[in-house]
């Protein structure tokens, strides 16, 4: 690893465009910093081109140039992630399976449109990537649709969300044939979402084989654009449902039993959340129980 005060001599020999007065930034000798050069080239080869009082950057200058300006804003994260200012600066850092995604997004926005110095930052992914996610901490807060078992991640009980069959808008869908003419509309939860719902709904007749598929897409948010079409139907979790923005185009069809998931918040269980994080969970939540 190249010493950091090495580092801040070649940037500040680029930015002051000299020694010298690199020098009298950093509070340093100029021979301090000349032996900082000197340390680095024998490493990386030339760094710098000198012409009189010109100087410009090899192409190994050039990559050191950014190598350091990396460092430099990887410490500004590490600063800002560990000072905790408040519930109205810093970052809030959420990884979260498709369907509550759409749902949540937006309100998160919110909340950086009320406190401008947040920062939000957001991922889709399934469950097995949200909780490698959070165990690595490149995320503070994930949503799982199955509890965690690793004794490294506190989970708790974040919302209820069910699957529902969703139709064209006017479509018949109350027996098993309407469904086989209406075909499936897949996506990359759909058969096993299917398999659930519908083998509860229609037990003696339901078949993963027997339903015909018009159509697969793996972006959540356009799972319903063939089905407002009326190119067939689907099944898949409220929330995906709710934030389609077309609701006259699509129908759900009511039934029994429910299938119900318990979505699970989830965090690194050794250190407790951040004010913000903690602000943003409450008002998740409660945006989702007036929802």
């Amino acid at each position: 690893m190249l010493n950091p005060l090495w580092l801040r001599s070649f940037v500040e020999i680029h930015e002051q465009g000299g020694f010298t007065l690199a020098a009298d930034r950093l509070g340093l000798t100029q021979a301090a910093v000349s032996q900082h050069m000197r340390q680095l080239e024998q490493r990386l080869g030339p760094l710098l081109l000198r012409r009189g009082r010109q100087q410009q950057l090899t192409p190994a200058g050039q990559a050191l140039l950014a190598y350091a300006r990396e460092l430099q804003q990887a410490d500004k994260r590490l600063e800002a992630r560990l000072a905790d200012g408040g519930i109205t600066q810093g970052e809030i850092s959420v990884i979260t399976p498709g369907s509550v995604g759409l749902m949540l997004y937006p309100r998160l926005l919110a909340l950086q449109e009320a406190a401008p110095g947040l920062v939000i930052r957001h991922r889709f992914a399934p469950d097995p990537e949200v909780l490698e996610a959070v165990l690595q901490s490149r995320y503070e807060l994930g949503i799982t649709t199955v509890r965690p078992d690793d004794p490294r991640v506190a989970a708790r009980p974040f919302a209820s969300e069910p699957l529902e069959l969703v139709v064209p808008s006017g479509a018949r869908a109350g027996e098993w044939e309407d469904l086989r003419r209406l075909g499936f509309i897949d996506h990359p939860d759909g058969q096993a979402m299917a398999a659930r719902l519908l083998s509860r709904r229609f037990p003696a007749d339901y078949s993963p084989r027997a339903l015909p598929v018009h159509g697969f897409t793996n972006q959540v948010a356009l799972i319903l654009e063939p089905v407002s079409r009326g190119l067939g139907f689907t099944v898949l979790p409220r929330y995906a449902r709710q934030a389609f923005a077309r609701q006259d185009r699509i129908a759900v069809v009511e039934g029994e039993p429910p299938v119900v998931d318990t979505l699970w918040l989830i965090h690194r269980a050794e250190w407790p959340l951040s004010a913000r994080a903690t602000h943003a969970v409450e008002a998740l939540r409660r945006g989702l129980v007036e929802n």
